[in-house]
């Protein structure tokens, strides 16, 4: 099993920043890549972001020029630095990951428990 742990979370102003981070950790696992994904109530979660291992990324359209996903291979770590926040980017921020058993070679998906991001004035 991997577990992820994330934190950075909380209250900002509109134009505000926030930065999120996500540590990954499991025996005989390989992490692979990783991402940020967010919902709010009654919708369905989105991608923000994501990253590969050689450290390719992806953005949500919403999010480009605002926000900055990186990694930190060594510590497992991913993060989400977000700048220009707007009330629209209010929601559960969600960590994953992609990682890959040294056991059976196989690639699983797991999910942090989610950070409240909430842009208000």
């Amino acid at each position: 099993q991997v577990q992820l742990v994330e934190s950075g979370g909380g209250v900002v102003q509109p134009g505000g920043s926030l930065r999120l981070s996500c540590v990954a950790s499991g025996r005989r696992f390989s992490i692979n890549a990783m991402g940020w994904f967010r919902q709010v109530p009654g919708k369905e979660r989105e991608l923000v972001a994501t990253i590969s291992r050689g450290g390719s990324t992806n953005y949500a359209e919403s999010v480009k020029g605002r926000f900055t996903i990186s990694r930190d291979n060594a510590k497992n770590t991913v993060y989400l630095q977000m700048n220009s926040l707007k009330p629209e980017d209010t929601a559960v921020y969600y960590c994953t990951t992609k990682a890959t058993s040294w056991e059976t070679l196989n690639q699983y998906d797991y999910w942090g428990q989610g950070t409240q991001v909430t842009v208000s004035s």
